[in-house]
């Protein structure tokens, strides 16, 4: 097999299709993993074929409507007219992503496209005359009446309504169809045509196979999705060898596991209130912690009882703490289950409210706060009830064992070649 493997986004968007290019990689196949230039680090030393995207999107990770946007969580009237403004902004900057995007596809030679939703390379797929796979790293794509879909706020709805919500994620999806398009036939030599951005269904209209990376342990299994659909489990990197700082490494020594803070790449626009909050917080808890700032969601806040870092692979750290608190990205909470530590989660957008809910509803964190409405009276004490009570403990340890023998690689590996064949 000689599989192209296309994601775009931040680290959350790219790793998981690192770990399966490694998989893919180790079972004797060629991959080639074209991933946004930013997120080059991540397979490096990994025997994967990497290849270029441009930044795209990425670019607005600092801007001030953007952060604007994700701190509000997108709700209210200001919220919609944000997340509208945002994809406007958006728009011009996937046209270079996509130009790359064919070139990438050309050199490739692949005869399988794994793809996420964020970039519709079932086009270049079509183009080669190949199959196409959806990796969806959250529910929310493939629709069904059983529960509501998970990327879209709205407020509980009867259950035959339930399918209204993913026709909601369909639409911003051809949101770019226009742009698509003229990818297709300008630099694809492809017609348009109808039903040509179903990202669920081929040229002929048969279903596309849809990896979901996630657990079934986790988030629930919808009865009415088609035999195409298949819940892998989380996919995991292999364990690296990593060498923590001095100054890591001697924190962690000096005294009891801390917790961790860290929001990856959410950034709201007030950097250092959210840094004075998680320092007042973390005395309120009695407790120690390691502060990740990622992408400038949290301000330096350094003290005797807090170490700041910019980033540590959670795989290696997350199972030296007390805690996970963050902000509910779907591989930081899987990398927070497979740890067996018990989480605080407070989310800002998109899916993140799903998996504070679900981390919650599967008993390994308490209630999740929106981060909007983070306190530190309300963030010490959600610090001290996943710290302190033995069943939230307990459930974790035993969460983490399941989730870390599914093996989810190897399930979507083997998915692949069975589709192939």
């Amino acid at each position: 097999m000689k599989a192209l493997l296309v994601t775009h986004g931040t680290r959350g968007d790219v790793q998981p299709m690192v770990a399966l290019a490694v998989a893919l990689h180790r079972c004797g196949h060629d991959v080639v993993l074209a991933v946004p230039e930013s997120s080059r680090h991540l397979a490096r030393g990994r025997g994967v074929e990497v290849a270029l995207l441009d930044e795209g999107p990425n670019r607005l990770m600092d801007d001030p409507v953007v952060r604007g946007a994700v701190e509000s969580g997108y709700r209210g009237v200001g919220g919609k007219i944000a997340a509208l403004r945002t994809m406007r902004r958006i728009k011009p900057l996937m046209v270079p992503v996509l130009r790359d995007l064919g070139t990438v596809a050309r050199a490739s030679r692949a005869d399988l496209v794994v793809h996420t939703p964020s970039v519709p390379a079932q086009h270049v797929a079509e183009m080669l005359g190949v199959p196409a796979v959806v990796a969806a790293l959250q529910p929310g794509w493939v629709p069904t009446s059983a529960f509501p879909c998970p990327m879209v706020p709205l407020p509980p709805l009867p259950r035959f309504l339930n399918r209204a919500g993913y026709a909601l994620v369909s639409a911003t999806l051809r949101a770019y169809a226009g742009i698509a398009d003229d990818w297709r036939t300008d630099d694809l030599g492809l017609a348009r045509r109808r039903r040509g951005h179903d990202l669920l269904r081929d040229a002929d209209g048969h279903d596309r196979l849809v990896l979901q990376a996630f657990s079934p342990l986790v988030s629930p299994v919808a009865p009415d999705w088609p035999d195409s659909v298949r819940t892998t489990g989380y996919w995991f990197l292999p364990a690296a060898d990593w060498t923590p700082p001095a100054g890591l490494a001697h924190f962690l020594q000096a005294g009891p596991p801390p917790v961790y803070v860290g929001f990856g790449s959410m950034a709201g626009r007030d950097a250092e209130r959210t840094g004075r909050i998680v320092v007042d917080a973390v005395r309120e808890a009695g407790v120690r912690a390691v502060v990740a700032t990622g992408w400038g969601g949290i301000a330096s806040v350094a003290s005797s009882d807090v170490h700041v870092i910019d980033h540590a692979p959670h795989q290696w750290l997350f199972p030296r703490t007390a805690a996970v608190v963050h902000h509910g990205g779907a591989g930081t909470t899987a990398a927070a289950l497979a740890s067996g530590r018990p989480q605080v989660v407070y989310p800002f957008v998109a899916d993140q409210p799903y998996w504070a809910q679900r981390a919650h509803l599967a008993g390994v964190a308490p209630e999740p706060v929106r981060q909007q409405r983070m306190t530190v009276d309300r963030l010490a004490a959600s610090i001290s009830a996943a710290t302190n009570d033995p069943a939230i403990r307990a459930r974790a340890d035993e969460l983490g064992d399941l989730v870390r023998a599914e093996n989810g690689t190897a399930v979507a590996v083997a998915s692949l070649e069975q589709h192939l064949r």
